[in-house]
């Protein structure tokens, strides 16, 4: 009987021995997992963007991509908590003639975005390009563009009047040594346009934050004064502007002054201050031969912790998010624009983590 027990001991700490080795290996190879991945019944959480940020973080979507891409989808669905439209809401896609408006692809951002408890930026009311023919070779008098520009704003607020949070109203309109960009809308209609924009979007849904969109904040002092010279004329007119979109297309050759600064004179306006289309730009000169590396991969991740950290300082009242323009490197408009190899935004083209989102991660520690 004696006999019988040892041997059940034995027995039984053999097992617990095998147990304790089996845990100890699974805790050294999870140890390589991607922290991104949820391990079940261990309690580690979960880090993304959405959940890891103190403020939105946002993507530009595409409606193609969105609707054919699974690792796409569900990187957006997994890593933000805010979407723009790409394209799906400029004028030429969402009002192709005069009296036809194709609505199918906005509602289906606004529609997943709804489904998976996202924020909608909606992007953009009036710009300069993306117009389609019909408004290019427009002939009418000063009152039928004016009927023009109202009726697009408010047909197109008034659509999504409450499930769009806020709108870029206008996009673009200065140019980089400061003067008033000559669009058709300033030939047709005079700069005074601009707070009539803000006013149409604001009368169709009140609720609606309003921003003005520009890039080059941070090229210098030039386009960032006459921006900012703008904005605050409009709302010491008592214009609805809510905020401000600094796009930020930048490249990782611009210096950590300029891109704060774009960052803190924004702010000082006291306005809302959106980082609404982010992207670095790795082969700003368009090398041919570029390759990626881990080295230039480190510096873009300086830069977009420069670029966070500045974000952060600013009063939370102010901070409506950062927004990256697309996802993955293999969906960013640069390579394809500008006929050169680049990889400017926090996820590669296999859809993994590079060194800038650990980054954006680590700018707010």
């Amino acid at each position: 009987m004696i006999n019988r027990l040892k041997k059940i001991g034995f027995a039984s700490k053999l097992i617990l021995s095998m147990s304790l080795l089996s845990i100890s290996c699974a805790k050294s190879e999870s140890t390589s997992i991607d922290p991104g991945l949820v391990l079940p019944n261990h309690g580690i959480e979960e880090v993304t963007l959405q959940k890891n940020m103190p403020f939105p973080m946002g993507a530009a979507v595409n409606v193609s991509l969105l609707k054919s891409n699974a690792n796409y989808r569900n990187l957006v669905i997994k890593e933000f908590n805010s979407v723009t439209a790409e394209n799906a809401m400029k004028f030429a896609s969402i009002h192709p003639a005069k009296d036809t408006y194709t609505w199918s692809d906005a509602d289906y951002v606004v529609d997943f975005a709804v489904a998976n408890g996202k924020r909608v930026h909606g992007h953009t009311l009036n710009w300069y390009k993306s117009l389609p023919d019909w408004v290019n070779n427009f002939q009418g008098s000063t009152a039928d563009w004016e009927n023009l520009l109202k009726t697009h704003i408010q047909t197109v607020v008034g659509h999504f009047k409450g499930k769009v949070t806020s709108w870029d109203v206008v996009n673009e309109a200065v140019n980089e040594d400061g003067t008033l960009r000559n669009s058709i809308w300033v030939q047709k209609l005079g700069p005074d346009y601009i707070g009539r924009a803000f006013q149409y979007a604001h009368e169709a849904d009140p609720n609606a934050l309003l921003f003005y969109n520009d890039y080059g904040h941070e090229f210098g002092p030039t386009k960032r004064t006459a921006i900012l010279n703008l904005v605050t004329s409009l709302k010491n007119k008592g214009i609805p502007i809510d905020g401000i979109g600094i796009q930020m297309h930048t490249r990782v050759t611009q210096t950590d002054a300029n891109l704060t600064a774009a960052i803190t004179t924004a702010a000082a306006t006291g306005l809302k201050i959106h980082i609404s289309e982010i992207d670095i730009s790795l082969n700003p000169d368009n090398v041919q031969s570029m390759t990626y590396t881990t080295a230039l991969g480190d510096q873009q991740a300086a830069k977009y912790k420069t670029i966070v950290q500045a974000y952060k300082t600013i009063p939370k009242s102010q901070q409506y998010g950062i927004t990256q323009w697309n996802v993955t490197d293999a969906d960013s408009w640069i390579p394809s624009n500008y006929n050169r190899p680049d990889w400017p935004l926090p996820f590669d083209a296999q859809y993994q983590r590079k060194a800038a989102y650990q980054a954006i991660l680590d700018a707010v520690k």
